[in-house]
């Protein structure tokens, strides 16, 4: 499923939702998700049922956390999590409202990115979740 990410690449901050330790401090990770709870009725993308089951969906591949926690995760902690992974994405690729028609061309021919964000032709941002 594509998530239009378009207002959220626009106008976030990825740092306030992505960093290390070595970045701000020791409480990077609390600090971090705090952000991203925070903010997240303010970037609600999972703004359907059928979203957030597929991103239900797409997290519980990763085996990380037990099945029942991810079904008891609240909308905003569940809309967080993706505030999260989108931001270490962004940040991951330098992908920023400032990334030109070429870089995005060398970003989308580079088989070494996960190119779970990519840009549409009408300029629209998204991001992938799936297999």
């Amino acid at each position: 499923m594509e998530l239009n990410i378009t207002h959220f690449f626009n106008t976030a901050a990825p740092m306030d939702y992505s960093a290390s330790v070595a970045e701000i401090g020791a409480d990077a990770g609390a600090a971090t998700w705090g952000a991203a709870v925070e903010d997240s009725p303010d970037y609600m993308m999972l703004n359907t049922c059928e979203k957030r089951e597929a991103f239900r969906d797409h997290i519980r591949g990763f085996g990380a956390w037990a099945p029942e926690d991810v079904e008891n995760w609240s909308v905003v902690e569940l809309n967080a999590l993706l505030i999260q992974m989108i931001s270490a994405a962004m940040r991951e690729n330098d992908l920023t409202p400032q990334t030109t028609v070429d870089e995005w061309v060398e970003y989308e021919a580079d088989d070494n990115h996960g190119h779970e964000i990519f840009r549409a032709t009408d300029g629209e941002v998204y991001y992938y979740i799936g297999t």
